[in-house]
C-alpha cells in the first residue's frame, strides 16, 4: 500500500487515480482544508482507496497512518503561495514542519521510499533560463519557495543518514482538472463575477511553464519507475513557457464571452514573491524516455475547458 499525503487535493487526487490505475492500493492522508472528498468519489466501494484524515502536524497521527505503508508520495503543502505573504508560518509549518514529522514517521516505522512534489520556485529567480537541476546557489523569493527547499534538504540528510530513498519532483505550475487555485482558476472566478471585464495582475507579461496535472503524475511515475540512485532529483516540465497575456486571451477564447475587457493592474509581478518569469530545463527527465503529451498552451486550453465546465460560467 502507498501512502499519499494531500491525496484528496488537486495533483494528489490525480496521483491517486494514477496509481489505482495500475493496480496499487492507496491510503489518503488529508486534512482536507483544500482538498474535496468529490475528488476520490469515484473510488468509493472499489476497496483500493482508503481514506484516513488527520493533520501532518500531529506525529502520533501520522505515525498511525504509516503502518503498513511501503512507499509515501509527500504531496500535502500549503497550495497558495500568496497566503504565506499573509500568515507568515503557514508554509514552515504545513510545509517544512509537516515535512519532517513524515520522514520522522518513515523512519520510525521503517518506511524507507519517498516521492516528494517540490517546486521550480526554489531557484527564485534565476539568472539561467532554462534552468537546469544543477543551477545554483537557489535563492527563493517566496516563503512556499523557501519551504520546499527546506523540505528537500531534510529529504536529502534523511537520505544520507538513514538509508531512505527519494525522488524529489521540482514542478513547473501544474494546471488541470480539479484545480482550486491558481491563475486559470482566478480568471474564471472574475470572469464569473463580471463577464464583461477581466483583470490581470500585474503587466500580463509574466511567462512560465505549465503542465498538464496528467503529464504531471505520469511523469512521476516514470521516474520512481526508472530512477533507483539513492536522490533521484527532476525538473518536471514541458520545456517551453506561456504568458500571462495569453493565459487571458485563452481562458475568455474558451469561455465564449464576446466584447470582454482584458485590464492589467501593472508592474512585472502579480503580487510579492511572484517570479516573473520561469523556464526549467526538462532534458534530464526527457532522456529517462517520458515525453508530455501537452505543451504549456496545450495545457492551459486543456484546463480552461475543464474548470469552466466544473465551474460554470
Amino acid at each position: 500500500m502507498h501512502l499519499v499525503t494531500g491525496g484528496a487535493g488537486f495533483i494528489g487526487s490525480h496521483l491517486v487515480d494514477a496509481l489505482v490505475s495500475k493496480g496499487i492500493k492507496v491510503r489518503v492522508f488529508d486534512n482536507f482544508s483544500s482538498g474535496r472528498e468529490e475528488f476520490l468519489s469515484h473510488h468509493d466501494g472499489t476497496e483500493m482507496v482508503e481514506v484516513f484524515r488527520g493533520d501532518l502536524l500531529d506525529l502520533d497521527v501520522i505515525k498511525s497512518a504509516m503502518s503498513g505503508i511501503e512507499m509515501v508520495h509527500h504531496l500535502a503543502a500549503n497550495p497558495d503561495i500568496r497566503l504565506g505573504t499573509e500568515v507568515t508560518d503557514t508554509d514552515l509549518k504545513q510545509g517544512t514542519l509537516a515535512t519532517y514529522n513524515v520522514l520522522e514517521s518513515m523512519r520510525s516505522e521503517g518506511v524507507t521510499k519517498i516521492s516528494f512534489s517540490s517546486s521550480s520556485a526554489i531557484y527564485g529567480e534565476a539568472n539561467q533560463m532554462p534552468t537546469p537541476e544543477t543551477y545554483g546557489p537557489v535563492m527563493p523569493i517566496s516563503l512556499y519557495g523557501a519551504s520546499k527547499l527546506g523540505s528537500e534538504a531534510l529529504i536529502t540528510a534523511w537520505a544520507g543518514t538513514f538509508g531512505a530513498n527519494a525522488w524529489i519532483h521540482r514542478f513547473a505550475n501544474i494546471v488541470g482538472p480539479r484545480g482550486t487555485h491558481g491563475v486559470i482558476f482566478d480568471f474564471i472566478h472574475k470572469l464569473k463575477d463580471d463577464p464583461s471585464r477581466l483583470e490581470v495582475l500585474g503587466n500580463g507579461m509574466q511567462e512560465k511553464s505549465y503542465m498538464s496535472a496528467e503529464d504531471c503524475v505520469r511523469a512521476m511515475m516514470h521516474l520512481i519507475g526508472h530512477c533507483d540512485s539513492n536522490v533521484s532529483l527532476y525538473n518536471l516540465g514541458t520545456g517551453d513557457t506561456c504568458s500571462v497575456r495569453r493565459i487571458a486571451e485563452i481562458v475568455v477564447e474558451e469561455s465564449g464571452l464576446e466584447d470582454v475587457s482584458i485590464e492589467y493592474t501593472g508592474g512585472d509581478r502579480g503580487w510579492a514573491g511572484d517570479v516573473p518569469k520561469t523556464s526549467l530545463e526538462v532534458s534530464r527527465l526527457l532522456s529517462t524516455g517520458f515525453n508530455p503529451d501537452m505543451a504549456s498552451e496545450d495545457a492551459i486550453r486543456h484546463t480552461a475547458r475543464a474548470l469552466i465546465a466544473e465551474i460554470g460560467l
